[in-house]
């Protein structure tokens, strides 16, 4: 039998083994999320990534990596388990630029050279750029700061 490298060790306290074992019995909680909250509950417990795989389904590269998430990186704050919680990438734009490009959309368009009467989120990307507010951004992500601003 070929053995791989020691898993990460888990070890939970309390509070999070209560918070994970809450999220993944929970109906409201996505399957994936419930998932990745079983895998690291079987960890805790000293389950190794060819055991958790076999008892969730799922490949060993799969519980290999939130074994490894949750040591590393905290994916899951335990304060703040829920499915509501964002995911994916940190956003790309600062609130103080989000906010400079909502002030630049409240200002007269002609006051800085636009022959137009309202600002358009195709002009407000291109005055944006041009101020030094963001290297690059598009106008559909103005647009959606304008909508939600």
């Amino acid at each position: 039998m070929k053995r791989g490298p020691k898993p990460l060790t888990i070890e939970l306290n309390a509070r999070e083994k209560e918070a994970l074992e809450k999220l993944a019995r929970r109906p409201s909680t996505s399957q994936q999320m419930a998932q990745r909250a079983r895998i690291v509950l079987e960890a805790n417990n000293g389950q190794n990534n060819a055991q958790i795989a076999r008892a969730e389904a799922v490949s060993v590269n799969k519980a290999r990596k939130w074994r490894r998430r949750w040591v590393e990186l905290k994916v899951i704050p335990v304060d703040e388990m829920s499915i509501e919680a964002r995911s994916g990438s940190p956003g790309k734009f600062s609130a103080e630029q989000m906010t400079q490009m909502i002030a630049l959309a409240c200002e007269d368009p002609q006051a800085s050279g636009y022959p137009v009467s309202h600002w358009t989120p195709k002009e407000v990307a291109a005055e944006a750029i041009k101020r030094g507010i963001v290297a690059s951004i598009s106008p559909r992500q103005v647009g959606r700061f304008l909508k939600r601003g």
